[in-house]
């Protein structure tokens, strides 16, 4: 029986692929892909393309990483096939070193600029990371989201797959690509390839100084190790990054038999036979060495040099750590299964065997010897934030170049960020998606005498919004604004007539509004000019000052008269009653009034505080303005 169209959806909603496993972390891949419009050319032929590339890249690596030391994992090339499409795939677990990670990107930019048909696809743990690098100058619609199979290199270029004209608005898209719709697109559309020559640039940023800085990755010191291991060294500098990493991330168990002397006859490695050599290290994997505070264990008692010989003693303290890094690798069961492991113990039975020797001291003397300068570990913190200022500190050079220029070029990024007008919590799409890009061009910028454009508005306005958060009747406010109505506010009858309706018996607004006479005039200019004493008084118009910083409810007591006392007091000649009401305090007042919608909140409580305590909706008006009353108490 054929399955029902009901079978069909019901399988469609519960059947969930299963997920790509994410790549583990400190991990880059990257897939290279011949990709040629020629609708001739076969698997086959694609395949040969594909080990010319990969001949390509042995060639690459062996011009320029030759002496290069990986710390965990190196640049390689795998033929795979992927949707019956043959292809090129490496991943290399870079660990600590994030310039293991940029050497990857180098040489994959390098093959593209020659094979103009080799398109290459390289994410880490991280995603789109030279998007990640870029983020500061990207499109709206290039959002995390969509980003996936849409980020390639290409003939040494940066190249970005543009959303479809129909799939797409002037801000953003929910287009989303998969590897084959990529592809198609490469091959078919042209027009879609986008190449940014500013995002390129800050994708590639970290690749300024290649092949130069490779060079620069790598530290050469002077170091005290037993024979074994100078013999290891010499046949394979590499082997110093996992001994290395044996020793940074030591346990107790793996440690145990070094803190035991009698253990030091079963040792691989004794401490007896030391010589003095050279061994290049990763600059990530020395400066972890030198990092830590490591006290040479009992194995090693009576084998270490006087403190006061300062020189021989940080040789062989170097060489100790490195030597227990060894013996934790070599000896430790959690290591066994890697290949560097089982190479070393090959070469260590050879040596037992006799089909290798020990080198005698006169061939060490013949071996290269060099130690370059460790200043680069030498961090001043103020010298560090006088580079970060572009100043120079008191230790010329700091750090090194490259490292100089990443560190300005952050702070340049992080500057650059606060400074955005569309940056921050107001930033435009934040909240939604109603704001164009002209709306944010100018509402920061103040104009030519220096006023806030934020907080400037006409005079309507301003009496509107106070009109709208004291609950004045329009005529009343335009008197006052214009400065007709005199400041007399002694007639208790007089401004019982500005109360709200329900407090004044038999009175309605229409019969506030009717009978703004002369005479309620003069009451309502004394009642805004004791509203504004009050404000100030509790220091709430004060910004900035220090009275402003003071409690308001100290101030409180001493400007809120009690009922029946006399309000000409506080009109004395020597009272400031002209200062500017300050706008941004009434805004602010206002807006939180307004989001309150008639419950309590921040707003309400303030204006309580401040002596203003009847602040809710006028139920009986229409249009449910909020009304303010002062307080009786």
């Amino acid at each position: 029986m054929p399955p029902t169209e009901e079978d069909i959806a019901w399988f469609r909603s519960t059947f969930h692929p299963i997920p790509k496993p994410a790549l583990p972390d400190d991990t880059i891949e990257y897939s290279l892909y011949i990709l040629s419009p020629s609708e001739s050319e076969n698997d086959s032929e694609t395949r040969v393309r594909l080990r010319d590339v990969q001949k390509q890249a042995t060639d690459l690596q062996r011009q320029y990483l030759k002496d290069y030391i990986w710390q965990r994992q190196g640049f390689s090339l795998e033929l795979n096939k992927e949707d019956g499409l043959s292809l090129l795939r490496g991943r290399t677990e870079y660990g600590d070193s994030v310039e293991d990670e940029w050497v990857v990107v180098w040489l994959l930019r390098e093959l593209t600029r020659k094979f103009n048909d080799l398109w290459v696809k390289v994410t880490d743990n991280d995603g789109e990371f030279l998007l990640i690098e870029a983020s500061g100058t990207l499109p709206a619609w290039l959002e995390p989201e969509v980003a996936e199979n849409r980020v390639w290199i290409n003939n040494g270029q940066l190249k970005i797959v543009k959303p479809a004209a129909n799939a797409r608005s002037s801000r953003r898209t929910d287009e989303k690509l998969t590897l084959g719709q990529a592809r198609d697109v490469l091959l078919r559309e042209p027009k879609r390839i986008m190449h940014s020559a500013s995002i390129e640039e800050e994708a590639f940023f970290r690749l300024r100084n290649y092949p130069a800085q490779i060079a620069e990755n790598m530290h050469n010191a002077v170091i005290t190790v037993p024979r074994k291991i100078a013999f290891l060294l010499h046949q394979k500098p590499a082997y110093v990054s996992p001994a290395v990493e044996a020793f940074y991330l030591r346990d107790p168990i793996a440690l145990k038999p070094l803190q035991k002397k009698e253990n030091h006859d079963s040792m691989v490695f004794p401490p007896e036979d030391a010589v003095t050599v050279s061994v290049r290290f990763p600059r990530v994997a020395y400066a972890q060495l030198k990092s830590q505070d490591f006290a040479a264990p009992a194995v090693f008692a009576g084998f270490m040099p006087s403190r006061t010989e300062s020189k021989a003693f940080a040789q062989a303290e170097t060489g100790m750590k490195v030597t227990c890094g060894f013996e934790m690798l070599v000896t430790d069961s959690q290591y066994q299964d890697r290949p560097a492991v089982r190479e070393m113990k090959m070469l260590l039975d050879d040596l037992e065997s006799g089909d290798e020797s020990l080198p005698s001291d006169d061939e060490i003397k013949q071996w290269d010897k060099r130690e370059d300068d460790e200043k680069w570990l030498d961090i001043d913190f103020n010298d560090l934030e006088k580079e970060l200022d572009g100043q120079k500190g008191k230790k010329p050079g700091f750090g090194d170049k490259a490292a100089q220029e990443n560190l300005q070029r952050i702070v340049k990024q992080f500057e650059d960020f606060l400074n955005d007008d569309k940056t921050g919590p107001d930033a435009e799409g934040l909240f939604g998606d109603d704001s164009d890009d002209d709306d944010l061009m100018d509402d920061d910028d103040d104009d030519e005498e220096g006023e806030d454009k934020e907080a400037s508005f006409g005079e309507d306005e301003f009496t509107k919004i106070m009109q709208e958060m004291m609950g004045m009747p329009p005529e009343v406010m335009k008197e006052i604004m214009s400065g007709k109505l005199p400041a007399d506010a002694h007639d208790p009858a007089a401004r019982a007539k500005l109360r709200r309706p329900d407090e004044v018996p038999g009175r309605r607004v229409e019969e506030v509004v009717d009978d703004s006479d002369e005479d309620e005039s003069e009451d309502m200019q004394a009642f805004m000019k004791q509203m504004e004493r009050e404000l100030r008084g509790s220091g709430a118009l004060e910004l900035g000052s220090a009275q402003a910083k003071q409690p308001a409810i100290k101030a409180r007591g001493k400007d809120v008269k009690k009922p029946g006392q006399a309000v000409e007091d506080e009109l004395s000649s020597d009272d400031d009653i002209d200062n500017e009401i300050d706008i941004d305090l009434a805004r602010n007042l206002l807006e939180s009034l307004r989001a309150q919608g008639g419950t309590a909140g921040p707003g309400s409580n303030l204006m309580s505080m401040m002596g203003f305590d009847r602040l809710h909706d006028d139920d009986d008006d229409d249009d449910d303005e909020v009304v303010a009353g002062p307080s009786r108490r």
